[in-house]
């Protein structure tokens, strides 16, 4: 196989590898489908036809696997990019997904492929360039034979490849570096750490601190700088303190990608970053020492302090991240006032009440050293919770009296700080005022006042704003008092505007007129709508002021005319009374003539007014005031100057009418000739006087004074004018005043109508106008009396007047019915039919009159219905018929015998009249009387008229029931518009089927006809017009008859053209099956399948007939046609019957798998197959199902469990399986299976199985479980075997309590069973010194002197040497000490030297800087090549540090305390330590 990319021009020849593919010997002529090549794991996946899967390794072809995957066809397949693995799809559809087990596929190679000789090659192949779990002993291998043959850089490669990390460890690095390097070739380690960044690996914490140690040495800041942009470094801590000596910027990106909170916050302080370490803080939720860090910022840089405490204080949860207390105090510690007020501000912005005391400090600091500071924060009003008190002392010890006034409350404090009011602003004072109760504030006032009488503008200023909350007229009295008319004049001018109290206008009057402000005192009076008028009248009036106009303007408009007038009169300021009336308001002038006629004033004064008021001055109010003082023709004068002047004011003429009247000058012809008096005033004021001008009066209004006319002419007795104005006016309101019953003098009105005022009139208007007014009255006798007199004994205008003849007949209608007869004899210019029509109508019932009218007009048809519906006499009605030989009295005669239920008449009438027009009513009705004869006469001559599908259906349908079958087809089959189908199905519904035949052969409706011919039982015909009509319907009811009559032969040829529709095939089967006919039934379906029409439902109905009747056959025909079935329905249908084995079948070919496996469990006796319902459990999608199916094999099959645990070990939750397989008690039962599980270290399996091997007492499979898998409930184990009877099972318990570190209870229960070692070995492991002690005292106690010497060796670490030591000498066991002793003493003497030559180094390297202090020379520099990714860094062959604190002698390294490694105790005697050991072991 070709695995690489096409060679190109001068590439070297592709990677080739052949192989030969050996297909399975089951399908030997499969082939493959697609091959995939898998970059992710170096493997090829091959899917074949057949449903098998292939794997070759792509390095060497070599098949790794080869396993059937589908059970049916391959589709397509294709790989898969994010798995690294295929895809392909079977015949069936359904999606499979392979891809490699990257955990279990190296192992796999190695253990499994036993027969590939080169399985370890590859299996190491994949592992190293893919990454892949497994190989690490091969990988140990690989390097240990690089390493021990000098190969570092394939070594330091393999290490790199290694995945697992196991080759990245401290005793690798160590091991690297304790080799010596070649002079002129890079040393291993730089060899090692070159490698690890050339593979591009991101070296680990030791490493990464390993590889800057020496470049931190070497300063070389380009080197760090691009291995943390690259990503090369592990950063810890310990990293980051190595590099913050060479660059702060460095060390905080590693503090910060290791999470070191509190260094990283160091780094930002000591680089000026004080915004980012809130950020940082917030970020990662760590709490730092705020104020330490705030202390140094103070001393440092006070501006970023105040920010940063700013900061502090304004968290974004709301929770400060400092006390602000704690602030407060650091800054002010260092008398920071001003960043604490700044801080102070913005933390208290919020202004909650639980800041009151900080608020108060914060101003008591401010007011005490810095008031304008102060003074300003106050004007920002932020703060209300703080001591107001407190504040508002020291606001006043600080000369701020204005903010003294904002926080004082009590009275004596307010009314003191207020005597300083000179060095407030008034605006201030004013705004103050307004938080003051009112009792205090006009207290404040009067002190103002009686202080200071400069204060009388602030005063007023702070009384005008406040005047509503402290009363207006405590105020004027607290002026009044200090004799201030300014005071109440500036105060009230002020709120006059917006004052509705008439005492404040009248106080305002009162104060203005007192200061001598006479137009204040006129504009108020003129202009205000609030004072009391009689109180400011009577004050102008006592206060006699030189100018009265202010009086006048009250007086006019409050309407104290006479009084004013009266006072100007009685004062002699008659020029004022001339100016009032002429120039102030002309209007009450009437009022003051009237006055002045009453104070006796002369004439010539009044006259000689009215003449300069001229026009100006109102008529009807003038006329009155001297009409009502009988001073009337006082004013003629003046009077007639108007109406030459050409006034029409109707006051003005009526006063001219009035006096006319009464001085009898020519009135009557005044009162006819003018047009602008007011008829009702001027006839109502000559009623008393002359009736006669009265009436003249009225008369010329023409209808506005009608009622007082007839009241007058009533009165009177003037009843001919009155009748004359009536007749004249034509008002039908005023005919109804006059006509109305309760007036007494009607009849005297009416005996004028008729006999004077009427007769007189020559108006047909009139005429009709009076007609209509008794009309109206409901005087019919009346009525009759005047139509007599004008129709019956007048001229000829109105005698033959059609109206008036209407009217007199339609009134003797209504009110005397005897003269009507008289009157239609006599009258011949009538409406007749009107007349008739209200003669007939309720409630006269006049119906001779009416029959006689008609009659008179040869209105017959109207005649011949009154005659019926009203006279209702047939016989005259026959009579007046035979007379008139009318059609239409005919048709209205039939019509009525109809009604009546005479039909055989009526058809007699409807044909003498020749009209068919009712013969929908005809044909009802005589079909209702079953009289097809008569009716067969009229449709005959309805035809000829009438030209309607009904009559020609209803002709047909009377010929079938007279039984004339000839004629009915010779009219079918003529020309003819019947609706023959709706005849044919009547006739059918009444059983008349061979003239229904007959009919639906002529329209050829061969499905009715089919119908036809079964109901008469021709069977044959009916098949033969059901295949001419090939309809379901007509199908059905054709085989159900046959079925019914057993034809069957019929009933199969009907019922072949049924079942081809599947709506119909239920339907079918069910009519067969409750006759019985199964037999029958079944052939028919099964004839049915061979046609063309077969489809599903046949199918599926057939299966489910064999499961009722014919069961043997039924699973053969289930799977010859398993795919034209409908296999819901048929599974319910076996169901049904018990057929649980077809059932299963069927399931699972629908592929509901998991209805297969639950029918199989629950009816396992007929329909359980082990091998079937393990591939069944493969494909199930409900889960639950597996742990069903292990309950039904726990209790069926027992055997075959494991079999079923490892077919689905994949699917379950092995924690549940164990759960449920304990709880039936059968554990050891799956015990194959749980070891199989085992591996995924799940605790409810771990535990199960440490409880098998702790029932069967297996205690080495028991410690090699605990050793594998720790994932169980270790304390509880250990608790149980701690009682155990066996001294190995109590050995587990001891070491599962050391696992858990629960050290003591280990070495106790050793103790308990004589395990010394494990003892030693546990308390070694704790490293806790006073565990090792107590086991060593305890082997003193006991004299287990060899005991004793091995603890001593096993737990040197832990043990004190002065314990041991003393321990030896009281027990005397000082020769098992003394290999300790020894020990010590090298230890202390090396560390000893090492200080001494540390000493002695820094002394030399100081000597050194003071002879050559600017000068850096290495030690040594190595003279080899760059190494990748390292730079121009040099590592060298520098002489080696010593190893663990040990000294190189003899050629090896000497070891101190961790020589004495931990392992068995092993007794030390004279003669072990050889000569080149330096005192050591």
């Amino acid at each position: 196989m070709d695995v690489s990319a096409p060679r190109g021009e001068g590439l070297p020849p592709p990677f080739k590898v052949n192989a030969e593919i050996q297909m399975p010997p089951e399908v030997p002529t499969d082939f493959a489908v697609g091959m995939h090549l898998s970059e992710k794991h170096g493997v090829v996946f091959m899917v074949t036809k057949a449903g098998y899967l292939f794997v070759f390794d792509v390095a060497t072809a070599t098949m790794l696997v080869r396993t059937r995957v589908s059970q049916d066809p391959i589709f397509i397949s294709t790989g898969s990019k994010s798995s690294g693995g295929c895809i392909f799809v079977n015949r069936k559809g359904a999606v499979t997904t392979v891809k490699v087990n990257e955990q279990a596929i190296v192992n796999y190679i190695s253990n499994k492929l036993v027969h590939l000789p080169n399985r370890q090659d590859i299996a190491f192949t994949l592992a190293r360039r893919f990454g892949l779990a497994g190989a690490n002993e091969l990988f140990q291998q690989q390097f240990a034979r690089y390493f021990a043959s000098g190969d570092y850089k394939n070594a330091a490669t393999i290490a790199a490849q290694c995945k697992s990390g196991i080759l990245r460890t401290p005793e690798v690095i160590n091991q690297f570096k304790s080799v010596a390097g070649t002079p002129g070739q890079a040393s291993p380690i730089l060899t090692y750490f070159s490698v690890l960044l050339e593979h591009g690996g991101k070296l680990n914490g030791l490493e990464s601190i390993e590889l800057v140690r020496p470049v931190v040495q070497q300063q070389r800041r380009e080197l760090v700088e691009k291995w943390l942009k690259e990503d090369k470094l592990e950063c810890t801590e310990e990293l980051g303190d190595l590099v913050k000596p060479l660059d702060t910027r460095f060390a905080l990106s590693i503090y910060l990608r290791a999470s070191v909170h509190q260094k990283v916050i160091a780094c930002f302080a000591e680089t000026a970053q004080y915004d980012q370490i809130l950020a940082y803080v917030k970020k990662v939720g760590y709490q730092a020492d705020y104020t330490q860090l705030l202390q140094q910022m103070l001393m440092s840089n006070p501006e970023a302090a105040t920010n940063f405490a700013k900061n502090l204080l304004d968290s974004a949860n709301g929770q400060p991240l400092i006390d602000v207390n704690v602030v407060v105090k650091i800054f002010m510690e260092q008398n920071r006032l001003q960043e604490t007020t700044a801080i102070l501000l913005e933390a208290l912005k919020a202004n909650r009440p639980d800041q009151a005391a900080l608020q108060t400090q914060l101003l008591a600091m401010n007011l005490q050293q810095a008031p304008k500071v102060a003074e300003a924060i106050l004007q920002m009003n932020m703060f209300t919770h703080y001591d107001r008190a407190y504040i508002g002392q020291l606001c006043e010890k600080a000369g701020l009296m204005q903010w003294a006034l904002e926080h004082y409350q009590d009275a004596a404090d307010l009314k003191r700080v207020m005597l300083h009011a000179h060095s407030m602003s008034p605006e201030f004072l004013v705004s103050y005022f307004s938080r003051m109760p009112p009792g205090t504030a006009l207290e404040c006032l009067t002190d103002l006042m009686r202080h200071n009488r400069q204060n009388l503008q602030v005063v007023v200023q702070v009384a005008i704003k406040y005047h509503e909350q402290i009363g207006a007229g405590k105020i004027v009295k607290m002026f009044e008092g200090f004799g201030s008319n300014e005071g109440v004049f500036y105060f009230l001018g002020a709120i006059l505007s917006s004052s509705t109290d008439p005492e404040v206008h009248f106080k305002y009057i009162q104060a203005a007129s007192r200061c001598g402000n006479m137009q204040e005192v006129e504009r108020v009076c003129r202009e205000s709508t609030v004072y009391d008028p009689v109180t400011v009248k009577d004050f102008l009036k006592d206060a006699k002021l030189p100018d009265p106009r202010p009086l006048i303007y009250v007086c006019d408009l409050h309407g104290y005319v006479n009084e004013l007038t009266e006072y100007l009169y009685k004062n002699s300021l008659m020029k004022y009374i001339e100016v009032y009336v002429v120039k102030v308001n002309p209007t009450q002038c009437p009022g003051v003539i009237g006055a002045l006629i009453d104070l006796d004033c002369s004439e010539d004064f009044m006259k000689n007014l009215l003449q300069n008021v001229r026009a100006a001055c109102p008529i009807e109010p003038l006329a009155a005031e001297v009409e009502k003082r009988n001073r009337l023709r006082l004013l003629l004068p003046w009077l007639e100057a108007r109406v030459a002047e050409g006034n029409q004011d109707p006051f003005l003429h009526n006063a001219i009418a009035k006096i006319y009247i009464d001085t009898n000058r020519d009135p009557e012809t005044f009162l006819k000739t003018n047009q602008f008096y007011d008829s009702a005033v001027v006839g109502k004021y000559c009623e008393d006087r002359d009736p006669h001008l009265a009436y003249t009066a009225y008369k010329r209004s023409w209808g506005s004074c009608d009622e007082q006319l007839v009241s007058v002419t009533n009165r009177n007795g003037l009843f001919r004018l009155q009748a004359r104005y009536l007749v004249e006016r034509q008002s039908p309101e005023l005919w109804a005043l006059v006509l109305d019953p309760e007036n007494q003098h009607r009849r005297n009105v009416i005996d004028q109508v008729v006999s004077t005022a009427l007769p007189e009139s020559t108006n047909a208007e009139e005429v009709s106008a009076t007609v209509k007014a008794f009309i109206a009255a409901d005087m019919p006798n009346e009525l009759i009396e005047l139509l007599e007199k004008i129709v019956l004994h007048k001229s000829a205008d109105f005698g033959k007047n059609r109206n008036l003849q209407n009217l007199l007949i339609l009134t003797a209608i209504k009110a005397d019915k005897a003269r009507v007869m008289d009157y239609i004899n006599r009258l011949d210019n009538y409406d007749g039919p009107e007349i008739a029509k209200i003669a007939v109508g309720e409630p006269y019932r006049l119906y001779e009159e009416a029959f006689l009218i008609y009659k008179k007009q040869n209105l017959n048809a109207e005649a011949m219905e009154v005659l019926l519906t009203n006279i209702e006499s047939v016989e005259r009605a026959q009579e007046f018929a035979a007379r008139c030989g009318d059609n239409n009295v005919w048709y209205k005669l039939g019509k009525a015998q109809l009604e009546n239920g005479q039909v055989s008449e009526a058809i007699d009438s409807y044909l003498k009249a020749e009209d068919a027009t009712d013969y929908n009513e005809v044909i009802q009705a005589a079909e209702r009387e079953e009289l097809f004869d008569d009716l067969v006469r009229y449709l005959l001559m309805a035809r000829k008229s009438a030209k309607d599908q009904i009559v020609d259906t209803e002709l047909v349908y009377s010929y079938a029931k007279t039984e004339a079958l000839g004629a009915m087809e010779e009219f079918v089959t003529g020309t003819n518009t019947a609706n023959v189908q709706a005849v044919g199905d009547r006739l059918y519904d009444e059983q008349a089927f061979k003239a229904a035949k007959i009919l639906y052969q002529s329209i050829h409706n061969n499905s009715k006809l089919a119908s036809t011919h079964v109901m008469l039982g021709e069977y044959t015909q009916a098949v033969d017009a059901a295949k001419k009509a090939n309809n379901s319907l007509t199908w059905k009811e054709v085989n159900l008859a046959c079925v019914q009559a057993k034809q069957f032969k019929c009933a199969e040829i009907a019922g072949m053209y049924i079942i081809r529709h599947p709506d119909h095939l239920e339907e079918l089967i069910t009519q067969y099956e409750k006759g019985g006919h199964f037999e029958e039934l079944i052939g028919l379906l099964d004839s049915g399948l061979s046609s063309e029409h077969a489809h599903v439902g046949m199918y599926t109905e057939l299966a489910i007939l064999y499961t009722k009747y014919k069961p043997e056959k039924l699973m053969d025909f289930i799977k010859l046609n398993t795919h034209k079935l409908n296999i819901p329905k048929l599974i319910q249908a076996c169901e049904r019957h018990y057929h649980w084995e077809h059932a299963v079948f069927l399931y699972t070919h629908y592929d509901e798998f998991d209805q297969a496996a639950n029918t199989m469990m629950a009816h396992s006796p007929v329909a359980f197959a082990h091998d079937q319902f393990l591939m069944i459990l493969q494909k199930v999608s409900n889960l639950e199902i597996y742990y069903r199916a292990i309950n039904f094999y726990l209790e069926e099959n027992p055997m075959q469990l494991n079999s079923l645990l490892n077919a689905i070990i994949s699917k379950v939750d092995h924690a549940r399986v164990v759960q449920q397989v304990k709880k039936a008690g059968h554990l050891a039962l799956i015990m194959p299976y749980m070891k199989q599980a085992q591996t995924h270290n799940i605790a409810a399996v771990n535990e199960a199985i440490n409880e098998v091997f702790v029932e069967g007492e297996q205690y080495e499979e028991l410690r090699q479980s605990i050793s594998d898998f720790d994932n169980f409930d270790q304390i509880t184990l250990a608790q149980r075997l701690e009682k155990h009877e066996l001294v190995e099972m109590r050995r587990i318990s001891a070491l599962v309590y050391k696992k858990n570190k629960r050290y003591k209870q280990s070495i106790d229960l050793s103790k308990q069973d004589k395990m010394y070692k494990d003892a030693m070995e546990t308390a070694f492991e704790s490293g806790n010194p006073e565990l090792a002690e107590s086991l060593l005292r305890y082997f003193v106690d006991n004299d287990m002197k060899e005991c004793f010497a091995a603890c001593l060796y096993t737990c040197y670490d832990l043990i004190r040497p002065d314990v041991g030591l003393e321990l030896a000498w009281r027990k005397g066991m000082t020769d098992f000490a003394m290999p300790f002793l020894i020990q010590v003493l090298r230890e202390y003497t090396s560390r000893v030297d090492a200080l001494d030559k540390k000493t002695q180094k820094k002394e030399e390297e100081q000597q050194k800087e003071k002879s050559a202090s600017n000068d850096f020379v290495p030690d040594y520099m190595a003279p080899v090549a760059m190494m990748p990714g390292l730079g121009n860094l040099a590592i060298g062959n520098a002489p080696m540090a010593p190893q663990m604190g040990g000294a190189q002698m003899g050629g090896g390294f000497m070891q101190a305390p961790g020589m004495m490694q931990a392992g068995p105790p092993t007794m030390m005697t004279p003669g072990m330590m050889g000569p080149g050991m330096g005192g050591g072991f």
